[in-house]
This record gives C-alpha cells, structure tokens and sequence, in this order.
C-alpha cells in the first residue's frame, strides 16, 4: 500500500464554537498526542494545528484508514470524542488534502479571508513537530511549498488587503451596542495579540482608558506600556470589572474565567449601564449563560463572523485569484511528488536492463567471437544506447502520467515485467 497524505480535522465551517472548543488542544496536549500518533497504527509523520477556528491533524500514513482510527482512538481517550460527533470532522486525502493545506496556509479557509495570523500559526505547529520529531521530510516538503504558496498568494494577489479582522470585528460589535465609544472605558482580560490589537481600535475609535488584567503581572505591565494604560493583578480585576464598558477576553486559561452569578453581581453595581462582554478565546474564558444577564451583551468567536462578512466583495475577488495560483501550485507539487514516486523502479529498471544487455553481450561474445578491442567497445556502445533508449521511453510514460492510480498500475507491471524488487518510493523535493 503507498503511503498517503491525509488531514483530519474540524473547523469554523464544520464545528460550532462549543464543539470547537472541546477539542481544542493546548500546546501541551499538542506535544502529546504528537507522541503518541508519531507510534500509532499507520502513521509515519504528524503535525497537530489547533487554532481557536480549526484542530487539525496532518498525517503521512502508510495506511489512511489505520492512521484515521489512531486518530478517533486519541480524541475518543483524551477528549470525549463520541461517534454522533465525528460527523463534524473532515477527513481529506492526497490531493485534497494538499490543496487544502495551501488554502490554509493563504488564509483562504480561515474565518476571515486574508488574515496573517494562520501562517505563523501553521509556522509554530511545525516547528514543534520537528522539535518531537514526529515530522519527516514528506510533511516537512508539505509545509515549506505551503509557506511558499502563502508568501506568493500575498505578493501576487489583493488577498491581504482591505482585511476585516477579529478585533475590528469586536470594535463594530461594541459600537452596535454603545453607540459612540467616546470616553468608554476598556479592559483587557489577557495580554496576547488579539487583546492588543482589539484595544488599538478601540482607542481609535474613541475610547478613553484602558487597562489590562493578567494573571502574570509582568506581562500586563508589558501590554499596559505600549497602550498607555494602566496594568491590573488579576486578583484585584472585581473593580475594574464593575466600571469597564467594555470588556474584551482573550486568554488561554482552559475553563471559565466569568460564570452567570459573577456577572450578574457586576451587573448590580452598574446602575443599568450596559456592558459588553467580547469572548475572543478558545477555549471561551465566559459561561455562555452569562448572555441572560439583563444589560450584558455577550459576544463569542462564532458572532464575530458576521461582522467580518463587511466588504466580502473585494475580499472574494482577491481569494479568486488567489485560489487559482493554489490550485496551480498544489497540481505541480502534485505532479513532482508522481514523478518522484517512479525514481526508483526507473533506478532499478536500469539497473536490470544493463544486466540483461551485459549478460546477452557476453553469449555473443563467446557465440561470435572474439573481437578485436575496437569492436568490442562499438558493441558495448550500441548495447548501452539500447538500454538508456528503453529506460528514457519507459521512464517518460511513468513520470507523465496524471493520475496516481494509474501510475501505480503501470508501475507495478513493470516490477513484474522485468521483475524488479518492490522499491522504497522516494520523497518529492522541497523545491
């Protein structure tokens, strides 16, 4: 059986933010079920990409249907995989599966389209599979076409522009409910990225005040500086709480950071104000019921996509063009990876076509002979020219033929025909 590549996991478009959320896979549990796939049944390589839009899993097996068990076995095991919920989970094979690892990789199938946070994302969940070393030299060839697909996606097309991100996303969301953000006041619950970013529109927009909250003191200090704001110990967050007008989540803590009756107490102290609570982490940092609250607006991940619709058009027209330079490459990799795959019968074709030149060679020889050393060497010529003339012809046929089943079934009656041992299939280059 060759080996395949495979992709098998959730997202956005397949999974609602509840589900999404329950096998989301924290850094560490990404190092372990590296581990653990890197020595289950049909897998050769993985790489595990868990993003708060997508958990996936990129394998190369040398048995798909064994590497996709292995793969329900440990989400069954660590995460209460139930067999009603596999329905959300994709499963992609070898052709797909590449294209759809370039569209992941050009931000063509994230929430929204063009944004440059999946690429370094994709970057981090790579570089950890190298660190296991439950990464190999297919799957690292995947990866770097697919960097390089992004990089020319980006240079050649509108992709990247005009982009409606998450945190602009949260900024409309606050002003649906608030009206002018003039003089509101924000917190930051979490100092990543998407915290950052969130607070710069709202100051844009015309907020007051910002303060940041984080259980690691140090690091609320270091956002609080660059945003001129104030920096808050998460154990004295309460006061905070009960003033913002807005309050944007981001953290990575694995369970609820605000539950309803919490809520609901800060909502007693607000004489009526309303509140807008964005949760823009996975798993979510707020209790879904928090939304009950009276005078609470409670926004998650899967709200934010509406939003991010806004200018659809002009981001559509770009991912067309985009879409096409994937589809070019993937079939070219494609194309190479085929190619690839017949080195080593055409390797041991050769190999067998001079053995047989050579031992055909000496039967004339000892039949017709002897020769002077000049013919000698003209027979020798000739018999070498034969052999480089079957094996270019036969090499050509291989190497051209579009689809991998038919390849494999000339492959293999070649093997026959001259009887060569089954080869190990080479690995398609990185270029």
């Amino acid at each position: 059986m060759e080996p395949s590549l495979v992709v098998i996991g959730l997202n956005h478009r397949t999974a609602p933010v509840a589900v999404r959320e329950r096998f989301w896979i924290s850094e560490t549990g990404r190092y372990e079920a590296l581990l653990q796939l890197s020595r289950a049944e049909g897998v050769e390589e993985v790489i595990v990409l868990a993003t708060c839009n997508r958990t996936e899993f990129l394998l190369w097996a040398n048995d798909a249907a064994l590497a996709a068990n292995s793969v329900q076995r440990l989400l069954s095991a660590q995460y209460g995989l139930k067999l009603c919920e596999w329905k959300h989970f994709y499963r992609l094979l070898d052709d797909a599966a590449l294209t759809h690892i370039f569209n992941v990789a050009a931000s063509l199938d994230s929430m929204v389209l063009g944004e440059p946070q999946i690429v370094s994302q994709a970057k981090a969940a790579w570089q950890q599979a190298q660190k296991v070393g439950s990464t190999g030299r297919f799957l690292d060839a995947v990866l770097q076409k697919a960097m390089t697909v992004s990089k020319r996606v980006r240079n050649e097309t509108a992709i990247g522009n005009s982009t409606v991100s998450i945190p602009f996303a949260a900024v409309e969301l606050a002003r649906q409910v608030l009206g002018s953000l003039e003089g509101k006041e924000v917190v930051l619950v979490g100092a990543g990225k998407m915290s950052e970013l969130s607070a710069r529109y709202l100051m844009n927009s015309g907020a007051s005040s910002v303060q940041v909250i984080n259980r690691t003191l140090e690091h609320a200090v270091e956002l609080a500086a660059k945003l001129d704001g104030r920096a808050v110990a998460f154990d004295d967050r309460w006061p905070h709480l009960l003033k913002a007008d807005i309050i944007i989540s981001s953290t990575s803590c694995p369970h609820f950071i605000l539950s309803r009756e919490e809520a609901e107490s800060i909502v007693k102290g607000r004489r009526s104000r309303p509140l807008v609570l964005v949760d823009i982490a996975l798993p979510r940092d707020v209790d879904p019921s928090v939304r009950e609250v009276p005078g609470v607006f409670l926004y998650d991940i899967d709200d934010l996509e509406e939003v991010v619709q806004h200018n659809a058009g002009e981001r559509e027209a770009a991912a067309v063009e985009a879409r096409k330079i994937v589809a070019a490459e993937a079939d070219g990799f494609r194309r190479r990876l085929l190619a690839e795959r017949v080195v080593p019968t055409i390797i041991a074709l050769r190999s067998r076509l001079d053995e047989i030149c050579r031992q055909e060679l000496e039967s004339f020889k000892r039949e017709s002979g002897p020769f002077s050393p000049d013919q000698d060497e003209m027979l020798t010529a000739v018999t070498s020219r034969i052999t480089q003339r079957i094996a270019g012809s036969l090499a050509r046929e291989l190497k051209e033929l579009p689809e991998k089943v038919e390849q494999e079934h000339m492959t293999e009656a070649v093997q026959k025909l001259f009887h060569l041992d089954t080869p190990k299939m080479a690995i398609v280059g990185t270029n």
